[in-house]
């Protein structure tokens, strides 16, 4: 008796943890560093200096909390897609690990904390909120009706340095867009090469991307165009914001490891998108890093 004692609280223990992995997978919690690093920046640039906890504390917990909130309502939305899709059909809302109903009960409980982690920085950041998690969720319906449903999503993302400069100073500078927009053209560079990866699905299906309505050659050219003018916004926020070398050098690099993604899946070599796609993973945290060094 004492035995089954012991053992029933460790069995929930491990469903619960299970429950936690298969909830970390459905919203892919490791591309987090896409964001959420530059949220940092955007702070550190309008500080000018690292903020303190005050700030840092319910800015992290709103990036985390919109971009999974974002995410869930995005699996919740392509279900009926994802179950058709060879290559999402393990996905856990695919496959009963979490329920629909648990997907709709994690979008209620993140949209919440994002509500009040807004709140807890400024009344500007709360009145945003909303607008912010409508926008978040149009990209789930975007790609239904246009092939540039890539720059919706590099939208939504790029939100997260100007929600950094907000977080600091709640009146609306101008010059933080200039990351903002680099943050865009990024994620919809990187978003049309992994759309690569699902382009005879979407034709099938009647999913709009640009490779699968443009074609992969058009496609790519338009992902390496995207990255150009990142490089260009980065470049342009370093002059803006007065940084130092270690923000071009961070530049530098990441210009570096564009060249090399898109060498990769240059002629169409499709079956090295994911490699291409994870070389972006160290592009974030590699600027916050430029951008702290960056500061005189």
């Amino acid at each position: 008796m004492l035995k089954r004692a012991v053992l029933m609280p460790s069995g929930k223990f491990l469903m619960l943890f299970r429950k936690f992995l298969a909830i970390c997978r459905m919203v892919k919690m490791e591309h987090s560093v896409f964001a959420l690093p530059f949220a940092y920046v955007g702070a550190l640039l309008t500080a000018r200096s690292l903020p303190g906890p005050d700030v840092l504390l319910p800015l992290t917990t709103a990036m985390v909390c919109i971009r999974s909130f974002a995410m869930a309502f995005n699996r919740i939305a392509d279900l009926p897609l994802d179950r058709k899709n060879p290559r999402t059909a393990g996905r856990p809302l695919v496959t009963g690990e979490i329920s629909l109903r648990g997907a709709c009960f994690f979008c209620a409980a993140t949209a919440t904390g994002f509500i009040v982690s807004c709140a807890a920085i400024n009344s500007v950041c709360l009145a945003l909120a909303f607008p912010t998690m409508a926008f978040a969720a149009l990209y789930s319906y975007a790609k239904r009706f246009t092939r540039f449903c890539h720059f919706l999503l590099g939208a939504v993302i790029g939100l997260a340095p100007v929600a950094g400069a907000l977080s600091v100073s709640p009146v609306f500078d101008p010059d933080c867009l200039l990351p903002g927009f680099a943050v865009l053209f990024w994620i919809a560079g990187f978003d049309i090469i992994y759309a690569c990866l699902d382009l005879d699905f979407d034709r099938a299906n009647g999913v709009h991307s640009l490779p699968a309505c443009s074609g992969v050659g058009p496609a790519l050219h338009i992902s390496a165009f995207c990255h150009v003018n990142t490089v260009i916004f980065l470049f342009l926020a370093g002059l803006e914001y007065k940084q130092a070398l270690g923000w071009n050098a961070a530049l530098a690099l990441t210009a570096a490891l564009f060249l090399w993604e898109h060498r990769i899946v240059g002629e169409g070599r499709l079956e090295k998108a994911g490699f291409a796609f994870a070389l972006n993973g160290p592009i974030a945290v590699l600027l916050l890093i430029g951008a702290a060094m960056g500061i005189d």
